[in-house]
């Protein structure tokens, strides 16, 4: 799985682009760099078709990862928790109780599923309406740019 250059997107961007193309697959909607809560943002937020809540945190490199110490603070608005890497990535970096997929900027592969820690209901309702919210706003913007947008 080899990056394709493109000077609009880094190369978490483009991971996540393929996270979510794959997730699709699994009828699964996807907001990259969403904020469930002020002050944090994940890379990747799926929605599945029975509420399922999953985080996905991109990682291009060793750097990316070792420098990312606020990871631990998302698991608890999701109900999965994956990393999203390429083929060279070192994966034994990653702890084994999180979820692992490797992705490229056109498709993934989830080769390991964490452990499922599912939301309260009240915090799932919240989170749910949180990404409608986002993911309205964002449609808005393409339609009218010269609106609002998040």
């Amino acid at each position: 799985m080899t990056m394709p250059t493109d000077p609009t997107l880094q190369p978490g961007q483009l991971l996540a682009r393929g996270v979510c193309r794959h997730l699709l697959g699994h009828d699964f909607v996807c907001i990259e760099e969403f904020s469930p809560e002020r002050g944090k943002r994940v890379d990747v937020m799926a929605l599945g078709p029975k509420g399922q809540l999953w985080v996905i945190e991109c990682k291009s490199s060793r750097a990316d990862f070792t420098s990312d110490a606020k990871w631990q603070g998302y698991l608890e608005w999701a109900d999965r928790f994956f990393w999203a890497v390429d083929a060279d990535f070192p994966t034994d970096l990653l702890p084994d109780e999180t979820g692992l997929i490797i992705a490229d900027a056109y498709d993934a592969e989830i080769l390991r599923r964490g452990p499922e820690t599912r939301l309260a209901g009240a915090r799932r309702n919240a989170v749910i309406r949180r990404f409608a919210r986002h993911a309205a706003l964002r449609l808005q913007g393409l339609r009218d740019p010269g609106g609002f947008s998040p």
